[in-house]
């Protein structure tokens, strides 16, 4: 599989994994300095602008390209490359992770019921912030797999 579908899919893959690796090494230890109350009221804003065109037609359109790379290397004998469909597999494992795990965080750290802010922010960051190294992680490893051209791989010696 040549061409611009996979340098798509792996460009998405690639600008969120850096997006979620901010998060990890500048955003959290950020918000972990500042008061429960105002890191929540923080993260909630975030959130809220996250959820606009940018971001979304990232998010989104990134894992419709993942999906369209498996799906061509699936129908098209020609375009298999089991490389190029792990890293689609992996962004889109991440797209799941957040989905799953970080999106409902995020909806109910904005509702604000859970108790006093000092616990609510703690429970948030013990679980949110695990999943975003794992969403980061397999979003880099998507890049990787869907970015690296497959005349490069035949060229590495072979190990022995």
């Amino acid at each position: 599989m040549t061409g611009w579908l996979p340098v798509i899919a792996g460009t998405g893959s690639a600008v969120a994994a850096g997006f979620y690796l901010a998060f990890s090494a500048v955003v959290m230890p950020a918000l972990r300095r500042q008061p429960a109350t105002e890191a929540i009221a923080t993260m909630v804003s975030i959130n809220e602008k996250a959820v606009r065109p940018p971001f979304m037609i990232l998010f989104f359109g990134t894992a419709a390209a993942c999906g369209a790379v498996v799906v061509v290397s699936a129908t098209d004998p020609v375009a298999q490359s089991p490389l190029r469909v792990a890293g689609a597999a992996a962004y889109l494992a991440g797209w799941a992770s957040t989905m799953l795990v970080n999106v409902p965080l995020n909806n109910r750290l904005s509702k604000s019921g859970g108790g006093p802010p000092d616990r609510q922010w703690r429970s948030f960051q013990q679980s949110w912030i695990p999943a975003n190294h794992v969403r980061a992680t397999l979003s880099i490893a998507g890049a990787v797999g869907l970015l690296i051209p497959i005349q490069t791989l035949a060229s590495w010696p072979a190990v022995q």
